[in-house]
């Protein structure tokens, strides 16, 4: 379901039931960069118990909840990135310290004054690492199967990441993919 073509920034990569790595199990990446050298992402639904203001105290007022850091993925996760959903009418061009990633969402430079940007965003995600993938490895992934490409909605990035996201965003594609969303993932265990 879908192609390293269809990869680009602002779209979902949905672990597939098969796809075992306890780094990346029932996961959904939101891809932020994807160029001929290689992928980057971050993991949207895997909370941490860290909260955002003790490593980020300036920042961390401003998290959406939980107010908690998320394991973007297993690369560099002495790394922080923070991502942030604009409100209705706010052009990410215009927001001083934001790379405009897709629509209202944006990668926020965290050097910058949260007061600047607070009043524009709907809400801030904060990562600590992320996924990572070398020129062709993502390619390779998705031919195997392991990934399935799907479109994201800006609310993915800020939304509860209850564990259910990751079937949510199946079911909201239609059949045939909505009915993964039932997959027991082990199907010894079934």
């Amino acid at each position: 379901m879908g192609s390293d073509a269809d990869v680009e920034p602002g779209t979902l990569l949905v672990a597939a039931p098969q796809l075992l790595d306890q780094n990346f199990r029932r996961t959904v990446v939101y891809i932020i960069h994807h160029r001929p050298e290689g992928t980057l992402g971050v993991v949207l639904n895997r909370p941490s118990e860290v909260a955002v203001d003790d490593v980020l105290p300036r920042w961390g007022q401003h998290a959406t909840e939980p107010q908690s850091l998320f394991v973007g993925g297993p690369v560099e996760q002495r790394t922080a990135i923070c991502l942030a959903a604009l409100r209705a009418g706010v052009d990410v061009g215009s927001v001083e310290g934001m790379i405009g990633v897709r629509g209202p969402i944006g990668l926020v430079d965290l050097d910058g004054d949260p007061a600047e940007l607070v009043p524009r965003a709907r809400g801030l995600r904060f990562f600590a690492g992320y996924a990572g993938w070398d020129s062709g490895q993502l390619a390779g992934e998705i031919e195997r199967g392991d990934w399935l490409v799907v479109p994201a909605l800006p609310d993915d990035v800020i939304s509860a990441p209850q564990p259910e996201l990751w079937g949510r965003v199946l079911r909201r594609q239609g059949p045939p993919l909505a009915f993964l969303a039932t997959h027991p993932g082990d199907v010894k265990l079934n």
